[in-house]
């Protein structure tokens, strides 16, 4: 059958529905798992990295660092593994910043462990896992801010992480629409693109 004008006029149509149920359905997922507190006992938290500001958490990591010691302290967790690397070599990676933050609010420094080479999330939980498997750690809770929460389950998950729970933080510093907008639009993206390029890795 020849292909008309208005066939492909139908086909751009029908991918365009595609596209914006898709994108629909995706950020109603990110939205409403952010909610998700799964409290259960696990093995260790991995705390994903963020920004260090002079050698100190920046507010959005102290956020995440905080709900981690906030874990160890309720017994939800044994161990708190750190991740994130530096840009500069010279400075303290994220990871060694967060372990002497959780040091000085009385974690033991024997049940932190330390990713020092990631510096996006896939990388923060690949080589955690790693980490965690070298020490026999089998469950873990993920800790990050919530709208953060369902790509890096998901990752987690692809990491190959069998057992894996979300724990977002209570609290976040990105509450106004202005500062919420644009981190959520960009989980969105990114999240879009990992499903979409599934097949194809």
């Amino acid at each position: 059958m020849k292909m008309t004008k208005k066939h492909v006029r139908i086909y751009i149509c029908l991918f365009l529905l595609l596209l914006i149920t898709f994108t629909f359905y995706s950020a109603y997922s990110i939205w409403s798992f952010s909610k998700e507190n799964q409290l259960v006992t696990t093995d260790a938290a991995i705390v994903l990295g963020a920004a260090v500001w002079n050698n100190e958490p920046s507010p959005v990591f102290k956020e995440r660092i905080n709900h981690s010691i906030w874990l160890y302290e309720n017994g939800y967790v044994e161990k708190l593994i750190f991740t994130g690397g530096s840009v500069d070599s010279s400075d303290p990676t994220e990871s060694e910043v967060a372990r002497n933050y959780a040091i000085k609010n009385n974690v033991k420094q024997e049940d932190i462990l330390l990713e020092k080479e990631s510096r996006v999330t896939e990388e923060n939980l690949k080589y955690a896992y790693k980490i965690a498997s070298e020490q026999n750690l089998k469950t873990f809770t993920i800790v990050s801010d919530p709208l953060h929460m369902k790509r890096a389950i998901l990752l987690a998950k692809e990491s190959g992480m069998e057992e894996v729970y979300s724990s977002p933080t209570p609290s976040s510093v990105y509450k106004s629409y202005k500062s919420k907008v644009p981190f959520f639009l960009r989980e969105l993206f990114l999240y879009e693109v990992y499903i979409i390029s599934s097949p194809f890795r």
